[in-house]
C-alpha cells in the first residue's frame, strides 16, 4: 500500500477556492492595468490635441501682418504707404483717433501672456503704450512688442485713449496708445555702453572722469564726463542735452529776431586771416597752403569796418577761436560769438540800452517760449530763478560806485584795479541787496583792462566809454564805444600795453578805414555758451562743452 498516491493539498473545496480567489486578483489588477492604460492614452490624446490647437493657432496668428522687423529702408524699393504720420505734441488733438507715427523705445516689458507695456519717445515727448492680446491681436505680438530692445526705433500704430489717472512715467501724463501695429524699424544692440536714463542725471559734483563716477541718493550711477564724451550719441539722446541744444537754437532766434526788427543786418564776417589782429596774442597759427594764417579771435574789426562802410547796424552769429589755456568754466578756446555794432546819435549810452534790452528780451522770452525745456534743465541743476528788473530799469552802476560797494564790504581794491572772478560775484550780492536785480550794468571801466580800440572817457583819462553787463555777479556780455578817428586810434595802439603796431599786416586796413569818414559807434558781444549756463542756472563744465565735443 506504500505504493499509492496520496491526494494533493489543493484537493478539495479549500483548494478549489483558493484558485478562484487568485482568478479574481488577477482579473482586478488587468482591469486597474486596462484603465491606467486607457487614462494614459486619453492624457496623451488631449496632449497631443492641446498642441496641434496651438500649432494650429499659431499657424493661423491673427496679428502676423502687424508687426515684426521691417527691412532696412532703402535696401528694397519704395513703394508709397500713403499712411500720414503724427507728431506725439499733437496727441492731445487725435483724441480716439488712430495715429501713425516714428518713435524709439525707452522701455519695454511683459506683464503677462496676454499684456505688455512700452515707454515710447518722440523728441522730449514720451508716451505709454498697451499691446494688450484680443480676438485682433495675438499673444505672439503681445510677447514680441515686450521684447524689443531699449533704443530700437520703431513705427507705431495705434489709439489714443484718455487714461483716468494721471502717468507719472510718461511725460504725456493724460493719454496712452493702444497699439495695432508695431514694426522695428532699426534694431538696437544691447547691452548699450551707456545708459540714456543715468545721462539724463547730473554730472558729479566733484570731478568729471570715470574714476569720480559716484552714486546718487536712489543708488543709480552718475556717469562721469569720459564714459559720456566716449558715447557721445547715446548721451546726447538725452531729453536734457536735447532741451540745451534747442535752448541754444532758442538764444540765436531771440537774438536774431529782437535786432532785426530794430533794423541791423545779420553778416558772416572770415574766420581765417592772413595775420593776427587785435595784438597778435592768443590766436591759433594754421597751414595755409604754403603760408601762415590765423583763426579769428572775434568778428571786432570787420564789425567797425562795415560800420564805416554804411552800413548803420550789424550783427553776427558765429564761430571764435582764442588760444587760451584755461581749464574754467568761464573760458574756452572756441565758442559760439553773438555780436552786433551799430552807430549812435548822440551817446554811447544808445547802444548800452539795446543790449540790455536784447538781454531781457532773451531772458525772458526763453523762460516763455521754451520753458518745458528750461523746466526740464533746472529739474536736474536746481538753483532759484533769476530776478530781473523791468524793461528800462536795469540797473547802471559806475565802475567807482562799484569800487565803493565793494570796499565797504570789505574788499581791498585799487581806483583803476580790474575785479577778480570772486569780487564780481560779491559785488553781484551786493547789486542784489540793494537794486533788487540779478542783472545790471557796470560802466566806465579803467582804460587800461579794455581793448586798444575803446574810447577814452572825457571825464576821466584812465577811465573808457566801456561796459560790462553781468548776471549774479558773472560777465555775460563785454562792450564799448570804439574810436572812430583813424589818428586817435593809431596814438592809443601805440599806447597800449602791450603795444600794438597799427601799421602791422593785421591792423593796417582797419586803422585806414578810419580815414574816409566813419560815425561814431559801439557795440558788444556775448558767448552763447555762457548765456545758455546762467539761463539755465547750469554750473558745470559739462554745458559748455556741449558745441565742442
Amino acid at each position: 500500500m506504500a505504493d499509492q498516491e496520496q491526494p494533493t493539498a489543493a484537493a478539495g473545496p479549500a483548494g478549489e477556492a483558493a484558485d478562484e480567489k487568485k482568478s479574481k486578483n488577477a482579473e482586478k489588477k488587468a482591469k486597474k492595468e486596462a484603465e491606467k492604460a486607457a487614462k494614459k492614452a486619453a492624457a496623451k490624446e488631449r496632449e497631443l490635441a492641446e498642441r496641434k490647437k496651438k500649432e494650429d493657432a499659431d499657424a493661423a496668428d491673427v496679428s502676423a501682418d502687424s508687426y515684426g522687423e521691417l527691412p532696412l529702408v532703402g535696401s528694397k524699393d519704395f513703394k508709397p504707404t500713403g499712411t500720414q504720420r503724427s507728431n506725439l505734441a499733437d496727441i492731445a488733438s487725435n483724441e480716439d483717433k488712430e495715429i501713425t507715427f516714428r518713435c524709439w523705445v525707452e522701455n519695454a516689458r511683459v506683464q503677462s501672456a496676454k499684456l505688455a507695456f512700452l515707454n515710447l519717445r518722440q523728441g522730449l515727448n514720451t508716451v505709454q503704450a498697451v499691446v494688450a492680446a484680443s480676438e485682433k491681436l495675438s499673444k505672439q505680438m503681445v510677447k514680441f512688442s515686450g521684447s524689443v530692445s531699449t533704443e530700437s526705433t520703431l513705427v507705431v500704430t495705434g489709439l489714443v485713449k484718455r487714461v483716468k489717472e494721471e502717468i507719472k512715467s510718461a511725460t504725456i501724463k493724460e493719454f496712452e496708445i493702444h497699439i495695432t501695429k508695431l514694426f522695428v524699424e532699426v534694431k538696437a544692440e544691447v547691452p548699450l555702453p551707456l545708459q540714456v536714463e543715468d545721462a539724463e542725471r547730473p554730472l558729479p559734483s566733484a570731478g568729471l572722469g570715470d574714476e569720480d563716477e559716484k552714486q546718487a541718493d536712489d543708488g543709480r550711477p552718475l556717469v562721469g564726463l569720459n564714459t559720456r564724451l566716449d558715447n557721445r550719441t547715446i548721451d546726447l539722446r538725452a531729453k536734457i542735452n536735447h532741451a540745451i541744444f534747442i535752448i541754444k537754437s532758442g538764444v540765436c532766434a531771440l537774438f536774431q529776431e529782437f535786432l532785426s526788427k530794430r533794423g541791423f543786418t545779420l553778416i558772416h564776417t572770415p574766420k581765417i586771416q592772413g595775420a593776427a589782429g587785435e595784438g597778435g596774442a592768443n590766436v591759433f597759427e594754421l597751414k595755409y597752403f604754403d603760408r601762415s594764417a590765423y583763426l579769428a579771435q572775434s568778428p571786432q574789426f570787420y564789425k567797425q569796418m562795415l560800420i564805416a562802410s554804411r552800413f548803420q547796424k550789424v550783427m553776427e552769429i558765429g564761430p571764435v577761436f582764442r588760444a587760451e589755456n584755461s581749464n574754467t568754466a568761464r573760458h574756452l578756446t572756441e565758442f559760439v560769438g553773438l555780436d552786433l555794432e551799430m552807430e549812435f546819435q548822440e551817446n554811447y549810452h544808445e547802444v548800452m540800452s539795446v543790449l540790455e534790452e536784447l538781454m531781457l528780451f532773451i531772458f525772458k522770452e526763453l523762460d516763455t517760449r521754451y520753458r518745458a525745456e528750461t523746466e526740464l534743465v533746472r529739474s536736474a541743476y536746481h538753483v532759484e530763478p533769476f530776478k530781473l528788473p523791468e524793461s528800462g530799469k536795469v540797473p547802471r552802476i559806475n565802475f567807482a560806485e562799484g569800487i565803493a560797494m565793494l570796499r565797504e564790504a570789505g574788499e581791498e581794491l585799487g581806483d583803476y584795479d580790474d575785479l577778480t572772478t570772486p569780487q564780481e560775484k560779491h559785488l553781484g550780492k551786493l547789486v542784489l541787496e540793494k537794486y533788487g536785480s540779478d542783472f545790471y550794468t557796470l560802466d566806465q571801466f579803467p582804460l587800461a583792462v579794455r581793448p586798444a580800440y575803446t574810447m577814452p572817457s572825457p571825464t576821466n583819462p584812465n577811465l573808457s566809454n566801456s561796459y560790462d553787463m553781468f548776471m549774479r555777479g558773472q560777465e555775460i556780455c563785454s562792450g564799448a564805444q570804439r574810436i572812430h578817428d583813424a589818428a586817435l586810434l593809431a596814438k592809443m595802439m601805440r599806447e597800449h600795453d602791450p603795444p600794438i603796431n597799427p601799421d602791422a599786416d593785421g591792423t593796417r586796413d582797419y586803422v585806414n578805414c578810419f580815414r574816409y569818414g566813419c560815425p561814431p559807434h559801439a557795440g558788444g558781444g556775448f558767448g552763447l555758451e555762457r548765456i545758455v549756463q546762467f539761463c539755465e542756472c547750469c554750473v558745470v563744465d559739462f554745458l559748455l562743452l556741449i558745441q565742442n565735443c
